[in-house]
């Protein structure tokens, strides 16, 4: 029979609920817009679909419509949101100001081992580009920002900005058509920046990576109008 106290200290190892893979699958298709702005949707036809109960769609439609990306509207369907330009402009305010610090501290902070397993995610961010795998380079771009926070010793940080993101997100991903390389350039700059140990670079590197958005949300805006409601905003 186990020890007690080995009974005590240890607890089951968490595995993926039916809710976490409802809600990364939904996820995943309104970042890539195979789910659209306006798609209407329904809590007995998602779960019809995907082979589970309502609940566990029920619990993800909420954590989607907290994130942005639903609009919940009881006795009537929900639906898909529309991408709002003030939203994009408030999410990136927040990753400029929280991701600035981050890399600040991390300059201080990184080991060899850390900036080397960063070099690696860009060596395949590179391989995204040239292969023109939008999905892959958009699953890899957050991972290098997150694990930034991560390996500076502030992982909460990617939290809050993960809550924050669901609009800029969508725009990002629609940005990944034509500016891929453009991200992955700004990843080597904040990279070198961090090498060197150069937090006034690094800060500013990763303040104009962040900005890009404020131009070219008008191209997006041009070439996708029926994903967003509301007036356009500079900022």
């Amino acid at each position: 029979m186990p020890d007690a106290a080995l009974l005590k200290a240890l607890e089951p190892i968490a595995r993926p609920s039916v809710t976490d893979a409802v809600f990364e699958e939904l996820y995943r298709q309104i970042l890539s817009l195979e789910l659209p702005p306006g798609t209407r949707m329904s809590e007995t036809d998602v779960a019809q679909i995907m082979g589970v109960s309502r609940q566990p769609v029920r619990d993800a439609f909420y954590r989607l419509s907290v994130l942005g990306f639903l609009t919940i509207r009881p006795q009537r369907a929900t639906v898909v949101s529309a991408i709002q330009e003030s939203a994009v402009m408030q999410a990136r305010f927040i990753r400029s100001a929280i991701e600035a610090e981050t890399v600040r501290v991390a300059c201080a902070v990184l080991t060899d081992a850390d900036l080397l397993a960063l070099d690696h995610l860009l060596e395949d961010q590179h391989a995204a580009v040239e292969s023109r795998d939008a999905a892959r380079f958009h699953a890899l771009d957050d991972q290098f920002h997150r694990e930034i926070c991560e390996r500076s010793g502030h992982g909460y940080a990617w939290e809050i900005i993960r809550e924050n993101k669901a609009h800029m997100d969508r725009v990002r991903f629609l940005s990944l058509s034509f500016a891929s390389s453009d991200a992955y350039g700004d990843h080597l700059r904040v990279m070198a920046a961090l090498r060197a140990r150069d937090a006034s670079a690094a800060m500013h590197e990763m303040r104009t990576h962040l900005g890009r958005i404020r131009t070219q949300i008008r191209r997006i805006r041009a070439e996708n109008e029926s994903c967003f409601e509301g007036p356009p905003c500079s900022d």
